[in-house]
C-alpha cells in the first residue's frame, strides 16, 4: 500500500502534468534506436501537417535553418506528404547527427502526434498512459448537474 507521502507525491506530480504542463498522458520507456520515427513520417508546420510540395518548398525558403532542411519528400497520401530524415543511416539504423538533432526528434514521441491518432510503431521503446484514469473522469463527469434544454 502506498504511503501519505507517495500518495502526495504522486497527486502533485499529477496535478503538474494535467494543470501547469497541460498534458492528458504520461510517456514512458527510452529510445531504443529503431529508427522508425526516422522513417515514413509525417511532418507539421503551424499545427498542420504538410500537403504539398509546394507548401514543403516555401517553408524551406523562409526557414532555412531547421529540421526542413534534412528531411526528403517520399510519398503522399490521404494525411499529407510522407517524409524520411537525410541524417538516419539505414544500414546502421541510427541517427548521423544524433547528438546535435532537432527538439523535434529530442522530444519524440510527443503527445500531441498522439492526440492526432498517431499511434507508436511496434518495436518502439515509449509509450503513453493517461494522467487520469477512465473511471476519475468518468466519476467527474457524473457529479456534474446535466443541463436541460430550455424550450424556444
Amino acid at each position: 500500500m502506498m504511503s501519505s507521502m507517495n500518495k502526495f507525491l504522486s497527486f502533485l506530480k499529477k496535478q503538474f502534468h494535467l494543470k501547469i504542463l497541460k498534458k492528458r498522458y504520461y510517456r514512458f520507456g527510452k529510445c531504443l534506436q529503431c529508427g522508425c520515427c526516422c522513417e515514413n513520417i509525417y511532418v507539421r508546420h503551424k499545427n498542420e501537417i504538410i500537403q504539398t510540395e509546394e507548401e514543403f518548398e516555401e517553408i524551406k525558403k523562409i526557414d532555412k535553418y531547421s529540421f526542413y532542411q534534412h528531411i526528403d519528400i517520399i510519398g503522399k497520401d490521404e494525411f499529407g506528404l510522407i517524409f524520411t530524415c537525410q541524417r538516419f543511416d539505414k544500414e546502421k539504423r541510427l541517427c548521423k547527427a544524433h547528438k546535435k538533432r532537432p527538439t523535434i526528434c529530442s522530444n519524440y514521441p510527443s503527445e500531441e502526434i498522439f492526440m492526432m491518432g498517431a499511434c507508436l510503431k511496434e518495436g518502439c521503446g515509449y509509450r503513453f498512459e493517461p494522467i487520469e484514469k477512465f473511471d476519475e473522469v468518468f466519476k467527474k463527469i457524473s457529479k456534474k448537474p446535466v443541463k436541460k434544454f430550455e424550450q424556444l
